[in-house]
């Protein structure tokens, strides 16, 4: 099963550079979306559908603002839409699920914090906050998730150019990288892509605004369920053509798609 995920800093512009030509070369499984910037209404039209998929939204009901988006080639048997947070950031189009019979993918736009900005940095503390406890009540079911998305925030050192630098920067900070510590130790989820992929300057973000110009930080991933870590087969960062500041993350797993369960 083959899993794509890409945050596209709005699908209009994305669309414009070539993406959804893409995607259908891709023999994809799931594709998972985020910061897509348009209402569901919009997005349903023909123009953002991809050939061969199901197309599901969850937007934020602000124009130019958030919005996610999951295409499943099998049609789901069930769809969430937000993580049931208590704050309002987690309706700002931020999360869709699409349930299998064994099986979870979501697609998720984490909140970001803007430079020296105390509420935002609030908003996005109290999100992951809600995150964790989350993703520690769901260990308890008996199925297997893989969030795909973008997190807002670099695990390690190996994850971030110029780490020292920027290790003072949001997304960087000691406590969002004490919680990627817990995530992947304490509750045992894994990142899929370092799983298989120990490389150094693999980067998915370009705070800039234009990949490949400044300094690059892998923020976008997969991360999965601690019994799937054997399963990840092959993971890469797309690098031989841009769609937004962020680069699609492509990883397969030794999983029957969905709809072969």
């Amino acid at each position: 099963m083959r899993i794509i995920n890409l945050s596209v800093d709005g699908i209009v512009q994305a669309k414009e550079k070539g993406l959804f030509e893409w995607l259908e070369q891709q023999d994809a499984d799931i594709i998972c979306l985020q910061d897509l910037r348009l209402t569901a209404p919009e997005l349903e039209d023909g123009p953002y559908q991809v050939k061969g998929f199901n197309a599901y939204f969850f937007d934020s009901g602000i124009d130019d603002a958030y919005g996610v988006g999951i295409y499943t080639r099998e049609q789901p048997k069930a769809l969430i839409y937000g993580l049931g947070f208590s704050s309002g950031v987690d309706m700002q189009g931020r999360y869709i699920q699409a349930d299998f019979e064994k099986l979870s993918v979501g697609s998720l736009l984490a909140p970001n914090i803007a430079d020296d900005d105390s509420e935002s940095a609030a908003v996005k503390q109290k999100f992951f906050d809600d995150m964790q406890a989350h993703l520690h009540k769901i260990t308890r079911k008996r199925r297997d998730f893989i969030f795909c998305g973008n997190w807002a925030m670099a695990h390690s050192p190996i994850d971030v150019q110029n780490a020292k630098e920027n290790e003072d920067k949001p997304g960087f900070l000691p406590h969002e990288r004490q919680w990627m510590d817990q995530l992947f130790s304490e509750l045992g989820y894994v990142d899929a892509f370092r799983q298989v992929n120990k490389d150094k300057d693999e980067f998915t973000w370009w705070p800039s605004g234009v990949a490949f110009e400044g300094d690059g930080w892998r923020t976008d991933m997969q991360v999965i369920s601690g019994e799937l870590r054997n399963r990840v087969e092959y993971a890469v960062i797309y690098k031989n053509q841009t769609f937004s500041s962020h680069l699609p993350v492509i990883i397969d797993y030794d999983i029957e798609p969905p709809g072969a369960f």
